[in-house]
């Protein structure tokens, strides 16, 4: 079968729409290069072991065949790009059927865009619909920028993600937490020994899981003529299509380093000029993205913040000593549910959780996932998972 790569495509997506592995993608195709990225309109071939043909008979919709086939609907709409219209198929048209085999929601097995993200956000929608889900702003490309509320309790605490776009593992660590726990709540179930039912009763956990969606977007899919930053993101990247260093967002402004907590000071040893990495803008909070995490955090009253990012092994906990008493303790406690190791600072300014130190006084954390180059590996995410699990769990209730 000849396959049309599709925007949002990758040779992880791929494989695991049709039941393969990568590197039996590799064999079939020895045209791909193992480290470049695909692009929508190059034709991949899929093994026919692999796929099977199925011609439509009266009454067929997609939805139905995806479940006479034990099929996700997004993966047999994905393997189908010949169909326009999911909803106008005629009887007697030939469609494909892979062979995947996935009924969770969010995937961990591949790497994670911002169409995952919203994919799945709608997808948690229709199966839980009392899921609380908004939108809190937009990035520079106009992506929405979505929060997410677990819990109805006045007790508030606070979950980041993807602020860097090479950590894009921290989505899927996040929203696969949020599919765990709205499964463990409709069916009154526990997780590691904790009460989802009372933490849902007393706590709000309000997650972001996705701050960066454009730079995200960018490392995992690259980037074409088409695109409107086409020439100033090659440009900052030194005419590199290579974007496995790039953390920043699309105009070359890293989200992290973009908060009025001695921001100066970790300017003046920063790039001056839009970088792959660790330029702070021409200003604090120069960046809609930042911009909506700020005043979405003004209009809470978060107990604690954890921004998550990759990598290391390591919970920073401090900033100038304007952190309070408790945030050792519980950073203590998060060292015993992570086996990560405490850091009182990272020797630099400017990041979310200074900020937030600074202005209210409160718990804020910044937690280090896993180790190796980033982005990591997406055969690190069970273990990462496992690591932070009870972190998510516990932090509400310290």
């Amino acid at each position: 079968m000849k396959y049309i790569v599709k925007k949002g495509d990758t040779l992880y997506k791929i494989a695991n729409r049709f039941g393969l592995t990568v590197n039996g993608l590799f064999v079939a195709n020895p045209m791909l290069e193992r480290d470049a990225y695909i692009y929508p309109g190059q034709v991949i071939i899929i093994p026919d072991t692999y796929v099977m043909e199925y011609s439509i008979q009266r009454g067929d919709t997609l939805f139905s065949i995806a479940e006479k086939f034990d099929l996700r609907l997004d993966h047999l709409i994905r393997a189908n790009p010949q169909i326009v219209n999911s909803n106008q198929i005629n009887v007697g048209q030939i469609i494909y059927i892979p062979k995947s085999r996935s009924y969770d929601i969010v995937q961990t097995n591949q790497e994670y865009s911002y169409d995952d993200l919203v994919s799945n956000i709608e997808t948690l929608k229709q199966k839980y619909p009392f899921l609380h889900t908004e939108i809190i702003g937009s990035s520079v490309m106009g992506k929405s920028i979505y929060a997410i509320r677990l819990g109805t309790g006045e007790k508030e605490v606070f979950y980041s993600g993807d602020w860097h776009a090479n950590e894009y593992l921290t989505a899927p660590l996040l929203m696969k937490f949020v599919e765990d726990y709205v499964k463990a709540y409709v069916h009154k179930r526990t997780i590691r020994g904790y009460d989802i039912q009372y933490l849902y009763n007393h706590t709000s956990i309000w997650i972001v899981p996705m701050v960066n969606p454009d730079g995200v977007e960018l490392v995992v899919e690259g980037i074409t003529p088409s695109h409107p930053f086409y020439q100033s993101v090659l440009k900052i990247n030194s005419g590199s299509k290579d974007f496995r260093g790039w953390t920043a967002n699309i105009r070359g402004v890293d989200l992290n380093h973009q908060w009025p907590a001695d921001w100066e000071e970790e300017n003046a040893r920063s790039p001056q000029v839009s970088s792959p990495r660790k330029y702070g803008g021409p200003r604090p909070l120069s960046e809609p993205e930042a911009i909506a995490v700020y005043e979405f955090t003004r209009k809470h009253n978060f107990r604690m913040v954890i921004a998550f990012h990759s990598q290391g092994q390591e919970i920073y906990w401090g900033f100038k000593g304007l952190e309070p008493s408790e945030s050792e303790r519980i950073v203590n406690r998060f060292a015993v549910l992570t086996g990560y190791t405490p850091e009182s600072t990272a020797y630099s300014a400017a990041g979310y959780k200074d900020w937030f130190i600074q202005e209210y006084s409160r718990p804020g954390f910044t937690v280090e996932v896993g180790l190796g180059i980033n982005p990591l590996p997406v055969s690190q995410f069970p273990k990462i998972y496992r690591e932070n699990l009870s972190l998510l769990l516990e932090a509400p209730l310290l």
